[in-house]
Formats: C-alpha cells, structure tokens, sequence
C-alpha cells in the first residue's frame, strides 16, 4: 500500500471536446495546494530510426501512435512519488525532441488525452474516470478554428484531416471508451455544474487521504 497515494483522474473525450478546458478548470481550482497534468499528446511514440516522409503519414487518433508503455511507467513512479522527465514531441519533424519537461510527485495527477480510457492498463491506475461528451458538430468548429487560427492551416486541409482520419478514428476508438468512464461531462468547459461537483470529489478523496 502506498502512503498518501496520489489520486490519478483521467479525462477524454474527442478532439475540440472540451477536455483540455475541463482539465484547466479542475486543476485551477488546485492550483495552491498540490497538482501536476501528464499529456497524452507529449507520449506519442520516438519515430526517429523512421524515414521523415514514412513520419509524414503518422495517424495521430490511432492508439498505436502512442507510447503507452512509457506512460505507465511515468504515472507509475509518480505514484511512488518518484520524480519522472516528460518527453516533448516535435510536430516540425514528427518525432521526439530532445527535450524533457520534468515533472514532480503531487497529490493530484491529471492524465489528460483522446484515448487515456482505451488502454486498460491505464486506466486500471484511475481514481476517476472522465468523459468529456460534446456533439461532433461543435468538435469540429471548434477543432477548425483552432486549427486556422492558431497552427496556421486551411478550411479544406482541417475538413479532409477530419472526414480521412479525426472522425472514422474517433468512431472506431474514442466514442468506445465513454463506457469505461465514471462519470460523463456534456458540453465540456461550459459545463460549470460538473466541474464543480468533480472538484468537489477530488477534495472528498483527498481529505480521505489526508493528503491535504
């Protein structure tokens, strides 16, 4: 048994779901006391002994895109609050960098990403399990405009990525995992009522911890 064992909580849900909001919301209310958030998206595998244009067609909504092995092993040590170096993936040359974020032990670790709930390994380390549920309709503005604004694409290129890979992916992979979810969050951020009952449960666990 592991003394003052931190709470995990994972939290999915399709891309432009809202679950990275969720995860901010969450760990804002947190943010004095003891909290820490593991990305999926930063363990997507090393693809360096791999030729750059065979990189190029990596499907990054594939569960065999991730390292998961690595990501087990991380949560595993923040467990025994060991410290562990998160990896940093470089979309530029679609490989990891060689840099890493070092990440220390805390009472509450977020591991937040679209397929945290697929590998059973992980999420048999949960405390809580999140599904973020919103209409793909509202995914797909949203992932849109991000991905225009912010990564510099066009309409045609984030509509193609979406009806080729985001949404038959998502079909096949995401969606599934919403049964393996404690509890399910319509509408994302913008649902403050469970956010607010979420935050409620963590402080419970934590209390019963008497971590804080």
């Amino acid at each position: 048994m592991i003394k003052n064992k931190p709470v995990i909580i994972g939290v999915t849900g399709g891309s432009g779901s809202g679950k990275t909001s969720v995860t901010k919301a969450i760990y804002d209310y947190f943010k004095d006391q003891s909290i820490a958030i593991i990305e999926q998206d930063y363990y997507y595998k090393d693809q360096s002994n791999i030729p750059y244009e065979e990189r190029l067609k990596t499907n990054y909504d594939h569960p065999l895109a991730f390292d998961n092995d690595l990501l087990i092993e991380h949560i595993s040590q923040l467990l025994k609050r060991e410290a562990v170096e998160k990896p940093v993936y470089d979309y530029t040359v679609h490989t990891r960098s060689e840099r890493t974020i070092p990440v220390e032990p805390k009472d509450v670790i977020i591991v937040e990403g679209i397929l945290v709930l697929e590998d059973e390994r992980l999420r048999d380390l949960m405390d809580i399990k999140l599904y973020v549920d919103t209409d793909s309709d509202l995914r797909i503005i949203r992932r849109m405009l991000r991905d225009i604004n912010e990564r510099g694409r066009t309409i045609d290129s984030v509509v193609d990525q979406y009806i080729n890979v985001v949404r038959p992916m998502h079909n096949q992979f995401i969606e599934p995992t919403k049964r393996y979810a404690d509890i399910i969050i319509p509408e994302g951020g913008q649902n403050h009522v469970a956010i607010d009952l979420m935050v409620t449960k963590i402080q419970t666990i934590l209390e019963q911890k008497s971590i804080v």
